[in-house]
């Protein structure tokens, strides 16, 4: 979840827990400024970019899949960029 009003994304516990996925909140020892993401930013390399979320305020783990906001808005469910997942239809 997101600050800003009512956005979301998804994404597989595996590829949050990637080896190089991480959830940034500092950069060269300075808490991260709001221009870059903070106070969290999610960073997912392996997926599209939509999918490393800035401005975090949650992390929700659910039992199934839930679009995000721009799933919803015909974005792929996944995103992985070596499979060409941009759009959902």
């Amino acid at each position: 979840r997101g600050y800003d009003s009512g956005w979301t994304t998804n994404l597989p516990l595996a590829d949050f827990l990637a080896e190089d996925a991480l959830v940034a909140i500092s950069h060269d020892g300075r808490p991260l400024d709001a221009d870059h993401g903070g106070p969290a930013r999610l960073i997912v390399p392996l997926l599209y970019a939509w999918k490393s979320a800035k401005w975090i305020s949650a992390i929700e783990f659910l039992d199934r899949d839930r679009a995000g906001f721009w799933e919803r808005n015909g974005y792929h469910m996944h995103g992985d960029p070596w499979k060409e997942e941009r759009f959902g239809w």
